[in-house]
């Protein structure tokens, strides 16, 4: 086995740490100044064997919603091993130390390999579903609809008034990341080598009568012609309305566009309400697979950084078999907005793995979901449905953004 170092990135190597990532990943990086602005050298860790470097992985400072708030999340990326390095422990020891340092309570992906991440105690916590929608024959219903008004805002109109919005949206739903000023000029960033074959990205808002954004729609449309005539294709990538008018009316827009036959939409909720907005659901073809995976670094502050749906009284002992303050009992007491959470010696209710924990803790999947595979074992009868009671949040989680 070949001998390595992990060590912490230098300021200048955002470069090298996006080619080896690219390579592993079979694609041709191009760094920008912009990516080099949002690098954190001192959150990225890199694997070196004789200078060069082998594998990398990245921590962003961000935050997320979690259930009744917004905390601090380590938004983990551009985890790389070059090819010639496979199978000899470099993603072992990168994930490991990164997971043990990171100050954060909770570490986020999106795993491009699932089954490697459930190694490491990340479980997944968010669905999210993928819509591919026909504009002929959706039939939006006729719901009479309070309008407001639709407009259209450049980029800098947009770097101003969407991250209220997306603000808004974080209190009401678990799962969505924050973004910085510069973290939002990145996403509006709109490259024409970026569009394969669309338009230019159109910002879509929607104001209530006293003139205030209270949604928006990020879409790209793309030309298409049949020999029946016109099918052009609708690409939303990303709607955000907080306010159930702006819901309503930027989807019925979207749905009605001229000239178009199809619609994607890639970033929904598994309980999106967008099938209560068409007569024909069966028009709404959706597939449902992971998207955020959970991983919990500091039990303890990670259950009382969030709320619960009902009070709960748990002794609950975790098992964690990387980082070893996170192994042993913790009693979780909460009451409406009063959470605590410390190490107990008294008999555990409950026994899981922190994999599991992860999974649970946006409260999109319920703990009852892992007993009958031992993920979750019950030692005081009547426990487990309680505590799944009080994990459960009512709106699902999810994922507005591939980071």
């Amino acid at each position: 086995m070949t001998d390595f170092e992990v060590r912490v990135a230098r300021a200048d190597e955002h470069d090298v740490a996006s080619a080896v990532f690219g390579e592993a990943m079979m694609f041709d990086a191009t760094p920008s100044e912009l990516g080099r602005q949002l690098f954190e050298p001192e959150r990225a860790l890199m694997a070196t064997d004789d200078g060069q470097v082998i594998g990398t992985t990245r921590a962003l400072t961000r935050d997320l919603s979690v259930p009744g708030g917004v905390v601090d999340a380590a938004h983990v990326t551009g985890v790389g091993v070059r090819a010639t390095y496979r199978r000899r422990g470099v993603m072992s020891a990168l994930i490991g130390r990164q997971l043990r340092e990171v100050p954060e309570a909770i570490a986020v992906l999106w795993a491009s390999e699932p089954a490697i991440y459930g190694r490491f105690g990340y479980g997944a916590a968010a669905w999210g579903t993928n819509y591919e929608i026909d504009l002929r024959r959706v039939g939006p219903t006729n719901d009479r609809i309070r309008p407001g008004a639709l407009g259209v805002l450049t980029v800098d109109e947009a770097l101003k008034e969407l991250p209220t919005v997306l603000r808004r949206a974080q209190e009401q739903r678990p799962g969505v990341s924050g973004r910085s000023e510069l973290r939002w000029q990145g996403h509006l960033e709109d490259k024409p080598d970026d569009r394969n074959g669309r338009t230019a990205r159109q910002i879509l808002v929607h104001r209530d009568e006293a003139g205030t954004i209270t949604g928006y729609a990020l879409w790209r449309g793309k030309m298409n012609w049949v020999p029946t005539g016109p099918a052009n294709e609708v690409l939303v990538e990303e709607l955000v309305a907080p306010d159930p008018t702006a819901y309503r009316v930027l989807w019925q827009h979207l749905l009605t566009m001229d000239l178009s036959a199809k619609l994607g939409y890639g970033y929904a909720a598994v309980d999106e309400p967008l099938q209560q907005l068409v007569s024909t659901p069966t028009a709404l073809e959706r597939r449902v697979g992971e998207s955020l995976w959970v991983r919990v670094t500091d039990v303890p502050r990670a259950l009382q950084q969030r709320q619960y749906a009902v009070p709960v009284d748990v002794v609950l002992d975790v098992t964690d078999d990387l980082i070893e303050a996170n192994t042993g009992r913790f009693r979780l007491t909460a009451d409406g907005s009063s959470v605590t959470c410390a190490r107990t010696d008294d008999p555990a209710d409950l026994s899981l793995p922190i994999g599991t924990l992860g999974a649970t803790y946006l409260g999109g999947r319920p703990l009852t979901e892992f007993a009958p595979t031992g993920r979750v074992t019950e030692h005081t009868p009547g426990t487990l449905t309680r505590t799944t009671a009080a994990f459960t949040w009512p709106i699902a989680p999810v994922s507005l953004e591939i980071f």
